[in-house]
C-alpha cells in the first residue's frame, strides 16, 4: 500500500473527537510499531477485536466507529487536497519536523500537518518571534531587527499570522528575502485569501503555510490559542517582543521556561506597561533591540517589589496596586509563588504575601478586598 492510500486513514485518527493529540498518538504508535499492522487493517477488525487488541474503552469505540463512517468522505477530501498541490506530512515521515517531534513529544506533537510550500523549511533553524497583538513600535521594530537577523543567517521565522508582531515578523523576514513557515489558527482550505496574497512566495520556496486542523476549519478563538503551542514548538528559538501578563505570549514563555526552553525577552524601557519584566523574574533572558543579551536590570522589578513587600504583609490586591504596571493577579500569585524571596500566608482565609525572612507585621485589612 502505497502512503498516499494511508492518507484518509491518518485525517480520520487525527480528527477523533473527545480525543488529545497524546491519546491520538500512542494510538497510532501502537498500530505502527506495537502491532505492525496498516491503518487500513486496524479499520477493518470489528469492535470486539480492537477491544482486545488496543485496550479501547466503549466510548473509544463509539468515537472510532463516528470516524470510520467518514472515511469515504476523508478519501474524496484526500485525492482533491492533493490534486490542488497541498501535501500532508504524518508524525512518521521523514519531512515531519524534528524540531516540533522533540519540542513537543508525544504528548502534543499534531499527528498530521497539512501544508502547502517549501516542505524543506521544516527541518531548517528555526526562530519564533512572537508578542502581543497590540505591541507598541518599540516592540514592532524589535521584531523587524531580528527578522533582518534570521533572513541573513539564513533562518527560517516561524510566524502565526495574526496582527502585531506576528504579521511584522513575517512581512519584514520577507521583505529581507529570508524564509518562513505561517502557522494557521484554521483549516488550511479556508485560507484560500492568504495563499492568493503569497502565492509567488510560496512557488519560489520562501513560505510554508501550515496547518494541523481539519482542511474545512474556520477561524475560531480557540484555534487561535491553541495554534501558539505549534508555534513555539517548530522554533529552535524564541524571541519575544512583547508580551501581556495574560494570553498566548505569556502562557506559551511561562509554559516554555517550565520546559526548560531558553527564552529571550526583550528589556523594556522603564516607562513601559508591560509583562516583560515579570518574564524575565522567571528565567527568561533579556535582550537589547538587536536580539543581544543584557543584564537584567533587577532594582526596575524586583527592587520594586522587595520594597513594597518590606512594609508588611499585603493582599494580592495591594501588591497589584503599588506595583502600577499591566499584570493580571492570577499570574501576579504564580509569579510571587515562584520567587525565592516572597512568602505568604492565610489570615481568615484570605493570602497576604511578604518578604521571606521578614518579621511579618500586621496584615491590612480592607472590608471591600475580594481576593483569594
Amino acid at each position: 500500500m502505497n502512503e498516499s492510500s494511508e492518507y484518509p486513514y491518518w485525517m480520520a485518527l487525527s480528527h477523533l473527537p473527545n480525543w488529545g493529540n497524546e491519546k491520538i498518538n500512542r494510538l497510532i504508535i501502537e498500530i505502527i510499531q506495537g502491532k505492525k499492522i496498516s491503518f487500513s487493517e486496524f479499520f477493518a477488525l470489528n469492535e470486539k477485536e480492537m477491544k482486545i487488541e488496543f485496550n479501547l474503552s466503549s466510548n473509544q469505540l463509539i468515537d472510532i466507529n463516528e470516524v470510520r463512517s467518514e472515511l469515504p468522505n476523508y478519501s474524496f477530501l484526500a485525492e482533491n487536497f492533493l490534486a490542488q498541490d497541498f501535501q500532508l506530512i504524518p508524525l512518521n515521515s521523514k519531512d515531519y519536523s524534528e524540531t516540533l517531534k522533540q519540542n513537543l513529544k508525544t504528548k502534543d506533537a499534531p499527528p498530521l500537518l497539512y501544508v502547502k510550500g517549501n516542505i524543506k523549511l521544516l527541518n531548517e533553524d528555526s526562530i519564533a518571534i512572537v508578542g502581543s497583538r497590540s505591541a507598541a513600535d518599540i516592540s514592532l521594530a524589535f521584531t523587524k531587527n531580528i527578522a533582518k537577523k534570521c533572513a541573513e543567517r539564513y533562518e527560517v521565522v516561524v510566524s502565526g499570522f495574526a496582527k502585531g508582531v506576528d504579521k511584522m515578523a513575517l512581512d519584514a523576514t520577507l521583505e529581507y528575502n529570508g524564509h518562513s513557515i505561517i502557522v494557521l489558527p484554521q483549516g488550511i482550505l479556508t485560507f484560500g485569501s492568504g495563499i492568493k496574497k503569497y502565492y509567488k512566495k510560496i512557488i519560489d520556496g520562501d513560505v510554508l503555510i501550515l496547518s494541523t486542523y481539519h482542511p474545512k476549519a474556520p477561524w475560531s478563538i480557540g484555534l487561535a490559542m491553541n495554534r501558539n503551542i505549534y508555534i513555539y514548538g517548530l522554533a529552535k528559538t524564541i524571541y519575544v517582543a512583547e508580551s501581556d501578563s495574560k494570553g498566548g505570549t505569556w502562557n506559551g514563555v511561562i509554559d516554555g521556561l517550565k520546559k526548560g526552553r531558553k527564552i529571550f525577552i526583550r528589556k523594556p524601557e522603564k516607562d513601559e506597561k508591560n509583562a516583560n519584566n515579570m518574564l524575565i523574574m522567571q528565567g527568561a533572558i533579556p535582550v537589547d533591540p538587536y536580539g543581544q543579551p543584557v543584564e537584567a536590570d533587577k532594582d526596575d522589578l524586583e527592587g520594586k517589589l522587595k520594597r513594597i513587600l518590606s512594609k508588611g504583609q499585603l493582599s494580592i490586591a495591594s501588591i497589584s496596586e503599588k506595583l502600577d504596571i499591566e499584570i493580571d493577579q492570577d499570574n501576579l500569585k504564580k509569579l510571587l509563588a515562584n520567587l525565592p524571596f516572597v512568602d505568604s500566608k492565610l489570615v481568615k482565609k484570605r493570602k497576604y504575601y511578604f518578604l521571606k525572612n521578614s518579621i511579618p507585621h500586621q496584615p491590612e485589612l480592607f472590608s471591600d478586598q475580594t481576593d483569594d
